[in-house]
């Protein structure tokens, strides 16, 4: 197996670094049945793909939600075995019969070649109907089970260096008791893994994990998600309460809407496509978002049978164009100086908003600003560095870049997009012009 570098905080609270202190930008891919449902093969697809578009961490459930404890995964096991009563025992692991081919076997096998492609793990230990009442289930947590679940669970993957904790699922803390479960299971793993790793929860939609975790001495950066419950989901206002938050803590939006996901749940509303995504990423990202997410609805699923609901077979999905241009998105994250990246939306003389909000970020000598329909806008110019900027459109569609010209650094200055209309969004990308950035 190959030993990626072990990811910490950088010493700004804003961003994720490597151990050695390199700069590390989190694009996510959501595979929630990933380990339930994909065989060797299968999955040497599915990861050799994600590596090829650029893809740097994959978000995945042990215990996952699609009758993940009931059912068997691709070589027939169970996760769990059942107590002297009968249920389910998060205590109790299938590890197989000497020589089987256990679960657990399986999740290192894919665990194990992720890391080979570069690839790391937000490992679930469960998704949260297993601890909530909300879901198909069944409830198996308490208290007392969580606490060892997460610590015998931690402690079997501690020694791979390419797993991020996650805790959640897609569920509220609702109860005393079910907030228990999560605190008890944060610290089994704190206990079984040792050493240092990374730590966050994933909560229910428009929700962030700050809403009731972030002062949790265990909550290492924040999770939001921004969901799939209508167009145009303003997360960059999620992003920017998280980001105003004390103590500083790195945020991420980790299930904005998925390509291809039916809108607000309901197939007769039509589904979200590349440009819903794209626009997702750059508020974000622009708000002040450490990495990003994508996700696809046939993908964390794993369908084979299309339907209206799923639209798709995962093996088509993988091919889908959204997910290609979050390429272009992490190469001009990684373009310019990413510690120093703040949003700033005093760039802005004006501002629309709804589906043409704009958003603005900016390090000491350059800015980024997000048109999402190639509207027109005035910058207000001084806020980076330098007597002169050269400008460029950066395409989010291709990745390409047209320049826009050599202006002075004061003053306003309209732009004006190459293209403009529900498809045509720009990022405008303004650099000191002395210090001879390049075009990602």
């Amino acid at each position: 197996m190959t030993v990626l570098k072990k990811l910490k905080i950088h010493q700004n609270g804003r961003y994720l670094a490597q151990e050695d202190g390199a700069p590390f930008f989190w694009l996510g891919d959501t595979a929630w049945e990933l380990f339930h449902k994909l065989n060797k093969e299968d999955a040497e697809l599915y990861l050799a793909n994600r590596a090829e578009r650029g893809f740097t961490v994959i978000q995945a459930v042990a215990l996952a939600e699609m009758e993940g404890i009931t059912t068997t995964n691709a070589y027939g096991m169970l996760p769990l075995l059942r107590n002297d009563r009968g249920q389910y025992d998060p205590t109790l692991p299938d590890l197989g019969e000497q020589g089987e081919y256990s679960y657990w076997d399986h999740m290192d096998y894919i665990i194990e070649r992720a890391a080979d492609y570069g690839l790391y793990v937000a490992l679930l230990p469960t998704w949260g109907d297993k601890y909530n009442t909300w879901g198909t289930g069944p409830v198996i947590f308490t208290e007392e089970n969580a606490g060892k679940y997460g610590e015998w669970i931690s402690n079997r993957y501690k020694s791979k260096s390419n797993i991020i904790w996650v805790l959640g699922g897609d569920r509220p803390l609702r109860t005393r008791e079910v907030f228990n479960v999560i605190q008890s299971m944060a610290e089994g793993i704190r206990r079984g893994a040792g050493g240092s790793f990374l730590m966050s929860f994933h909560p229910n939609g428009a929700y962030s994990s700050s809403f009731q975790v972030h002062h949790e001495n265990w909550l290492d950066f924040n999770m939001m998600q921004s969901g799939h419950d209508g167009f145009n989901i303003a997360n960059y206002e999620m992003v920017t309460k998280d980001y105003q938050l004390s103590p500083i803590k790195p945020t991420i939006d980790s299930e904005p809407c998925y390509e291809d996901h039916p809108i607000s749940f309901n197939a007769g509303n039509g589904y979200f496509d590349p440009k819903d995504v794209r626009q997702a990423a750059y508020w974000a990202l622009f708000a002040g978002a450490f990495g990003h997410t994508y996700g696809h609805h046939s993908i964390w699923s794993m369908t084979t049978e299309p339907k209206d609901y799923f639209i798709m077979d995962w093996k088509t999905a993988i091919l889908r164009p959204a997910a290609s241009q979050m390429s272009h998105v992490r190469r001009l994250m990684e373009s310019r100086p990413l510690f120093e990246r703040i949003p700033d939306q005093d760039l802005l003389v004006e501002n629309y908003s709804g589906t043409n909000h704009m958003q603005a970020s900016r390090g000491q000598d350059y800015a980024f600003i997000y048109s999402p329909n190639g509207l027109a806008f005035r910058v207000s110019m001084g806020c980076i560095t330098g007597s002169k900027v050269i400008a460029n459109w950066y395409d989010p569609r291709t990745g390409h870049s047209v320049e826009a010209g050599e202006y002075e650094n004061t003053g306003e200055i309209k732009f004006i997009p190459p293209t403009s209309g529900r498809n045509d969004d720009w990022v405008l990308v303004l650099d000191d012009i002395s210090k001879g950035y390049k075009n990602p």
